[in-house]
């Protein structure tokens, strides 16, 4: 069992227990209360805003070199490293996710760090071409306060996403966890709250909070102090933000939903193309806002295609998370199982065929958690519900194409626009698909590969913004144009 943090958010700099309702956190894979968080209140986050506002003005923090923060950022990859095994234990049993990605996540996390604080060493300010008797200069300067706002699924590296960026641009952040996943956000505030210390530095730069997102995220969105707000989660909850932010006129990032497409080309190569696209779905248990949940084959290739799929999906793995053979470990929480189980009714009632899959699996060491067995499904047309609405669950539909045009326009005939997989030996195909495919990001043969070196996000209802690269510094401050007159005269109108 790994070591639970206490029963404390962290309130403007200081831990203490929330002052909101309680909210027990369950471990998915045994049902077992890991222990209970207390929310903080709406008066906290008010709190936690005022204290990141004196923080981020603080000389302290407001006047370091963008070398001296880049220390900090370097310190907590250090510390990551340093707690890995715990960090990802921990998120396992929040979680459900398997220890092999949770290490890779925790990994990730530090890595995140690092690359920011050596993108922040880097970072140039320009002097811009004069026009006139001036020299022109573009400064970017902090926000002030940031909102951070993640997702259940893949907790440590979402934070990292946020938080290094956002310290690294000389903010203070306001950090809400996902309500039913907070542990592994209060361990990292902990090892980033001790750099902060130690390098003396304010400790209310940071402020992990707790609690539900219409009321904490909500008075994290609406406080008049944060100046800007990244998003990671459902559409409709970023759409809510979006009118928020038009109010105050306020900065976002938005990554949001997806029902993304990967696609097998008839001169694919099929063992790559298997492994690829059961990776693409039922890695995370099918719980990734990039999951290739839309299966589209070359329909002189469908049948053998699908027909291996189905026999190599019936033959993956599902245990819980610490159990090293497990391919498909259990969902996040019963509620969410049972949401993705009436998305597989649904298609039953659209007229599906449940190739296999479609239930909860059977056995006494599966009565207690939140599994559900990978699922593959054909017989809808892309215009299906179940085609064209997320269920974020390990749930593939199977549509087959006749050619390439055929292929764009069922790729692109939805709301999202997140990712896309294309299989093909033929660059040249892959290319014109991937260009003309509406997607935020596209893999050619391979699947789910991450750098935090390039940038992340969507197109139409999947998002607003990027995430990652040198540019997610930038993203979190303001740009300031200066201009040095050079000129012995006076301006001609004063003669």
């Amino acid at each position: 069992m790994p070591r639970i943090p206490a029963d404390e958010a962290r309130i403007a700099g200081r831990w203490r227990r929330g002052a909101g309702a309680p909210v027990r956190t369950v471990d998915p894979a045994t049902g077992h209360v890991l222990t209970t968080v207390h929310a903080v209140t709406v008066e906290e986050v008010a709190e936690a805003a005022e204290a990141a506002v004196r923080a981020a003005a603080d000389p302290r923090w407001r006047d370091l070199p963008p070398h001296r923060r880049a220390e900090l950022l370097h310190r907590v990859g250090r510390l990551i490293d340093a707690s890995a095994e715990d960090l990802a234990a921990l998120q396992t049993a929040d979680t459900g996710k398997t220890l092999t990605e949770t290490r890779a996540l925790v990994a990730s996390a530090a890595g995140t760090f690092r690359y920011t604080a050596a993108a922040l060493e880097t970072a140039e300010e320009s002097i811009t071409p004069a026009r006139g008797d001036y020299v022109t200069m573009s400064a970017y300067e902090p926000i002030g306060v940031v909102g951070a706002i993640n997702p259940w699924n893949s907790p440590v590296a979402s934070d990292a996403q946020k938080l290094a960026p956002a310290l690294a641009g000389g903010n203070a952040v306001l950090l809400k966890p996902a309500e039913w996943t907070p542990l592994v956000s209060l361990a990292l505030g902990r090892l980033i709250g001790r750099a902060l210390d130690e390098l003396g530095l304010p400790a209310a730069l940071l402020s992990v909070l707790p609690g539900r997102g219409s009321t904490v995220g909500d008075a994290i969105v609406r406080d008049p102090r944060v100046g800007k707000v990244t998003f990671t989660g459902g559409t409709a909850t970023g759409r809510t933000i979006a009118h928020a932010a038009a109010e105050k006129l306020m900065p976002l990032s938005l990554e949001l939903g997806g029902k993304s497409p990967t696609v097998v080309l008839a001169d694919a190569d099929v063992e790559q193309a298997l492994a690829g696209v059961m990776f693409g779905v039922f890695s995370s248990s099918g719980q990734s806002c990039v999951a290739g949940s839309r299966l589209f084959v070359a329909r002189e290739l469908y049948a053998e295609f699908v027909g291996q799929l189905v026999e190599r999906t019936s033959a993956l793995r599902v245990g819980p998370g610490t159990d090293p053979d497990t391919q498909v470990a259990p969902l996040v929480h019963h509620e969410h199982r049972d949401a993705v189980a009436a998305r597989v009714d649904l298609a039953r009632e659209e007229g599906a065929r449940i190739l296999c899959g479609g239930a909860v699996p059977d056995g006494a060491e599966y009565r207690d958690g939140a599994y559900y067995l990978p699922t593959v499904l054909e017989g809808l047309p892309n215009s299906a519900r179940t085609c064209q609405e997320e269920i974020f669950g390990p749930v593939l539909v199977a549509l087959p194409f006749d050619d390439e045009e055929d292929l764009v326009a069922q790729a692109n005939d939805s709301v999202y626009g997140l990712a896309c997989g294309i299989w093909t030996r033929d660059h040249r195909a892959a290319w014109r698909i991937a260009r003309r495919v509406e997607a935020g990001t596209v893999w050619i043969n391979t699947y789910k590969q991450f750098s935090i070196s390039t940038p992340f996000g969507g197109m139409k209802d999947s998002g607003l913004g990027r995430e990652k690269g040198r540019d997610g510094i930038r993203s979190h401050q303001r740009q300031k144009s200066l201009y040095w007159g050079t000129a012995e005269t006076p301006l001609p109108w004063a003669n």
